[in-house]
């Protein structure tokens, strides 16, 4: 994709990964793109890089608006190579330029790239003037990583939030409002489910933050840009920091040897619907795991089975398990349940891990051999 003008000034100068399938752990069906911003003044700003097999993607881009060679400031509002894979190749050429990141940016920066770049380290508050622009930085640790901090210009009412309010897409659409809408907030629901969950509460306190600011375009460093339903997508962003569920809505999902715990996903799912609830089964021999997370933000219920093999939980379900803990949903009702042979551990294991995630529980569903 070449450079593309999306306000007075400033160019998105990315790149669009349409091969990419997966994203630590997390499958990526769409694609996504690696989206860099180019601001033009007296001082020229390009805010955040691309993937590193994508940094000659990026300097052409930057080329078609600028030498490069006259960058002046970068800013790198996260550490993840993803963001910064092409920050050498940058600095090759805008040999004068200025780094900013946060404290725990330069720290990992330094970590990944071994380099004595030109560091600005900033804090919250911080800030620089280009001309006739002002650009001021917002820490926000654990959006997701703590180094993450996002990049506000007031004359411009743009918001650079990094790996917040993003979404797995690769398009040639620049903007949410040129394609499907509800394709994107599907997206955006699916990227927080699988990214940003685990770190509701500090959405909540950067959520607090932004109302200060008029914005009137958020731009991600992940997807399309926003210059539509701005309230809408951080009234999502809200709900799902506060573990807003669906009462009537519940998933299912499981693994089994010989069909017999399938017998029970099914007779719960029924049981389930004869109470009035929506219910989404996912069989993970044939649907990955945040796929499952994906409807799991919005669910109340969530019901768990494996069959028990060697002692234990089926493979499929312990990953599955393992995510979904680390992602810390709250709010939830547990159902643990599995058929056996002669052993039968692993209904009360899938229990325990569900009651380690705070959830409440309903009693077990097991049946020996077949329900």
């Amino acid at each position: 994709m070449p450079a593309v003008k999306i306000a007075e000034n400033v160019f998105w100068v990315g790149a669009v990964d349409s091969d990419i399938r997966e994203f630590h752990g997390y499958k990526t069906p769409y694609g996504t793109t690696y989206n860099a911003y180019l601001v033009l003044d007296d001082k020229i700003t390009l805010i955040d890089t691309v993937k590193s097999p994508f940094a000659d993607t990026l300097i052409d881009n930057i080329r078609e608006v600028v030498d490069p060679s006259k960058i002046d400031y970068i800013v790198s509002n996260h550490v993840e190579p993803d963001h910064s894979g092409s920050l050498g190749e940058v600095l090759k050429h805008a040999k004068n330029a200025v780094l900013f990141t946060s404290v725990n940016g330069e720290k990992g920066l330094k970590s990944y790239y071994k380099s004595g770049w030109p560091f600005k380290p900033v804090k919250t508050g911080d800030g620089f003037n280009t001309g006739k622009y002002s650009f001021s930085f917002l820490l926000m640790p654990l959006l997701h990583w703590p180094d993450s901090m996002a990049t506000y210009c007031p004359e411009l009412k743009m918001f650079f939030p990094n790996d917040a309010f993003g979404q797995h897409i690769a398009s040639e659409a620049r903007f949410t409002d040129e394609v499907d809408n509800g394709r994107v907030f599907e997206r955006a629901q699916d990227y927080y489910a699988n990214i940003i969950m685990p770190f509701s509460n500090q959405v909540k306190k950067a959520l607090a933050e932004i109302s200060k600011m008029d914005i009137q375009i958020i731009a991600p460093s992940h997807g399309l840009i926003w210059r539509q339903d701005l309230d809408r997508i951080t009234a999502k962003y809200a709900s799902w920091a506060d573990n807003v569920t669906d009462e009537n809505l519940a998933v299912i999902v499981f693994d089994s040897m010989w069909g017999a715990t399938s017998i029970l996903a099914r007779n719960i799912s029924e049981k389930w619907r004869e109470e009035g609830k929506t219910v989404k089964i996912f069989d993970l021999k044939k649907q990955h795991i945040s796929e499952v997370m994906a409807e799991l933000i919005n669910a109340k219920y969530i019901a768990v089975g494996s069959s028990t093999l060697n002692k234990n939980i089926l493979p499929n379900v312990a990953a599955f398990l393992t995510y979904m803990k680390g992602l810390a949903p709250k709010n939830r009702i547990g159902l643990a349940f599995g058929a056996y042979g002669w052993s039968g551990e692993s209904v009360g294991d899938i229990e325990e891990t569900l009651k380690d995630c705070g959830f409440d529980i309903l009693p077990q569903v097991k049946a020996q051999w077949m329900p």
